[in-house]
């Protein structure tokens, strides 16, 4: 009877350890979704300009909102959401919360001043960033681009206020990260063509080096998500050379791209090299501090099925979205458990629940307040 309720004791105090392990565990390993999406809500015109004449414009922005509503991803990082906000909302709202719209492209609400038509500039940046109303986001701040190129040419760049918002979001368990939602200046294929996209990647490069900077300085112990379209590939913008390899080399923090490292086992391409034939325009990097939480790309997906209407896509981008797991990096895991020192004046037992003498050489447990102690 004696060895019954020593093997029942030794049993429940295991049964504890293991209950506090998995505490311990979804304490300090979670998983988050967050995907990226150039929504493609620009008017069909500017003025005498036509801009986006086959956008999805109000009856498709509703199929999107329907589609994103159905992802349940719990971060929402959108560009060009201009002209059709309520439309791309629509379907969001019961489950996200989300920042400020800054407006849409609307020229008849703009004071335009015809005789000095290069000054023009719409203080919208068509970004806005959603998550799920299990997170919080605690803090939000806008940032323009310091340099642009397009005023009414090479796809329109500097007519609106591009640039990036920094989003610090509380996630549902208490862990922290920071959320980058960008978009950068782009470059119409007929100025690729012609080769006459240079002021594109001047810009594109300048947009590079000063997000690299912002996040440089604004850097803490929480990991970073950089998501959006930043009408980027890796063979023709140096964004390894100037963004990823530079932070790697900082001492502050790792950085990489989720889709290179998930789709094609990490190997960039080379700046002037051979293009990847599906790399995405759209970007989802991120960055570990040398000190804190860590997180690591599980899943990435670029959705070209799902995202279609009557066999065509919905917009001009497809969603590109990655799954995280986050470690707060703040309890060793020996063998599973927590461990300890063995403590000489305690009883052991063998996994068999057998109770050893005092001071016995034959390897087994103890089981002191819940914890597995190995001897």
């Amino acid at each position: 009877m004696k060895t019954s309720r020593i093997i029942h004791n030794t049993i429940a105090a295991l049964a504890l350890a293991w209950c506090s392990l998995a505490t311990v565990s979804a304490e300090e390993k979670s998983t988050f979704s967050i995907m990226t999406l150039n929504v493609d809500g620009l008017p069909g015109q500017i003025y005498f300009f036509n801009v986006n004449m086959e956008g999805p414009m109000s009856a498709g922005s509703e199929r999107i909102s329907e589609y994103l509503s159905t992802k349940n991803y719990d971060i929402l990082c959108l560009q060009e959401d201009f002209n059709y906000r309520w439309e791309i909302w629509s379907r969001l709202f019961a489950g996200y919360e989300h920042d400020e719209w800054t407006g849409g492209i609307i020229t008849e609400e703009q004071k335009i001043d015809f005789a000095h038509l290069q000054n023009l500039k719409f203080p919208t940046d068509g970004l806005n960033t959603l998550w799920s109303k299990s997170h919080q986001n605690t803090s939000y701040e806008r940032v323009a681009w310091q340099k642009s190129f397009g005023k009414f040419s090479h796809d329109f760049d500097d007519i609106i206020t591009k640039g990036f918002r920094r989003h610090d979001v509380t996630l549902a368990n208490g862990q922290q990260i920071v959320v980058y939602n960008m978009h950068m200046d782009a470059t119409d294929k007929r100025d690729i063509e012609k080769h006459n996209d240079a002021k594109d990647k001047e810009a594109r490069l300048a947009q590079w080096q000063q997000l690299r900077q912002y996040i440089l300085e604004h850097l803490d112990e929480r990991p970073v998500i950089v998501a959006g379209d930043m009408n980027s590939l890796y063979h023709n913008d140096p964004v390894k050379t100037e963004f990823i390899d530079p932070i790697n080399a900082s001492g502050k923090a790792t950085c990489g791209d989720a889709w290179i490292e998930k789709i094609h086992g990490g190997q960039y391409p080379v700046i002037g090299g051979t293009a990847l034939a599906d790399e995405p325009l759209d970007k989802i990097l991120y960055i570990n501090p040398s000190k804190g939480s860590q997180i690591t790309p599980l899943t990435v997906t670029l959705d070209k099925t799902g995202y279609q209407y009557e066999g065509k896509p919905m917009g001009d981008h497809y969603p590109l979205s990655a799954t995280f797991q986050i470690t707060d990096g703040k309890t060793a895991v020996i063998n599973a458990v927590q461990s300890q020192t063995s403590d000489a004046t305690a009883p052991s037992y063998t996994l068999s629940g057998i109770k050893q003498p005092q001071n016995s050489s034959t390897h087994g447990v103890q089981i002191t307040s819940g914890k597995k102690i190995i001897k």
